[in-house]
């Protein structure tokens, strides 16, 4: 593996500070994580978003959620990216419920920049933490 001075490739560094982003609910780290042309493709309903849309997405969530914190299992650098398998732990707004939710991103990164991200989750897990 390739480090840079605090040890961490740039690779797992541009994650980290994806999920980072994503837990503080600054959306404008997280759009800086991402390159123009990036590609954000989700298992649960097979759509590709590009950056507007998978930024939506991710305002959905930190909106409708009072705090994020991922569990990281496991995050290894892979050839031209990154492997990472979480737990997403959440408080709903709207219920005080929480949720527990596990996942698998395959994220490509060129650079500092993430340009595709096949995300693999089961949204089934935050169902119930929604419901009234």
């Amino acid at each position: 593996m390739i480090g840079n001075d605090r040890g961490m490739s740039d690779a797992l560094e541009t994650v980290n500070r994806l999920i980072t982003g994503i837990e503080m609910g600054d959306l404008d780290a997280v759009r800086a994580c991402y390159a123009p042309e990036v590609v954000v493709w989700a298992n649960f309903d097979g759509k590709a978003r590009e950056l507007d849309s998978s930024l939506r997405v991710l305002e959905w969530l930190v909106s409708s959620t009072t705090d994020r914190r991922y569990e990281i299992i496991r995050r290894i650098e892979i050839e031209g990216g990154v492997l990472q398998q979480h737990v997403l732990h959440a408080t709903v707004a709207a219920t005080d419920k929480t949720f527990a939710m596990p996942a698998c991103l395959v994220v490509t990164v060129r650079g500092d920049r993430i340009t595709h991200i096949d995300e693999y989750l089961d949204v089934s897990a935050i169902t119930p933490a929604y419901a009234e």
